[in-house]
């Protein structure tokens, strides 16, 4: 079964190389790794260069935002099963995939698998800021506040493609409406796995800041409302009370 794992990137160069690393030093076999790139100019280009000959599929190129480039990612993809690894993100054993492969092949009718992440420093990448513990999927969820970390999301490639990837109206949650739109409207076969899948540096664009949030909720609100889904009033109080409950359960690796 070959996986494809998808990078995108733009300006990156300062944590780019460490998702590379993480990437090849993966144990399992078959691994397509695709990296789209939107013109970086920061030396993100360099460092690429210096791994062309280990990545699949190399594209630099402007494009519509990050989540345009996903899409442009899927799209050239060749494997059975792909997951995204942000650019800032990084794997957080050699063994991952080989986990996410285990799971697919005991279950050959899943559609996809999720696990658990940690949020660490972003300079001091050891130390635990948030532990984002997940579970099994149960319908309606995400009106609950639940839903998976994206960067520990594998589906399979057809998956990807019947639904019509990311919506590129949403700027900050086409993720979240994704995932809401496999789960709860698609009703998607999955499993959880338990065990911590990736590493995210704290300080990403959808939380720097109370006004990108509050724009976040808000376009959450709005994937519900296109998925026809039933939207709680109390909606955004159960997505941020899970988060804060999670600086608690930190754990350190």
């Amino acid at each position: 079964m070959k996986i494809s794992i998808i990078t995108v990137t733009y300006n990156c160069a300062k944590t780019l190389e460490n998702t590379i690393k993480s990437v090849l030093s993966q144990d399992y076999p078959d691994i397509e790794y695709v990296v789209i790139d939107g013109g970086s100019n920061d030396g993100t280009l360099e460092i690429l260069s210096h791994y062309k000959n280990r990545i699949n599929v190399l594209i630099s190129e402007p494009d519509k935002g990050i989540y345009d480039a996903m899409n442009k990612g899927v799209k050239m993809a060749t494997g059975e099963v792909l997951g995204l690894l942000n650019a800032d993100d990084f794997f957080a054993s050699n063994h991952i995939i080989s986990e996410v492969a285990g799971a697919f092949k005991r279950e050959p009718g899943l559609d996809g698998v999720h696990g658990d992440l940690y949020y660490v420093d972003p300079v001091h990448t050891d130390k635990v800021i948030r532990y984002w513990k997940t579970k099994e999927y149960r319908p309606g969820a995400f009106s609950r506040g639940w839903h998976p970390a994206h960067p520990t999301l594998y589906l399979k490639k057809e998956v990807f493609l019947r639904s019509g990837g990311f919506n590129t109206s949403f700027t900050l949650s086409a993720d979240f409406e994704l995932m809401l739109r496999l789960y709860e409207r698609y009703h998607i076969y999955t499993r959880h796995l338990n065990l911590v899948m990736v590493k995210m540096r704290t300080g990403g664009a959808t939380s720097k800041n109370l006004q990108v949030v509050f724009q976040g909720i808000k376009q959450c609100r709005r994937a519900f409302k296109i998925n026809h889904l039933y939207y709680p009033v109390f909606y955004p109080v159960m997505r941020i009370f899970p988060k804060l409950f999670q600086y608690f359960i930190r754990q350190a690796k």
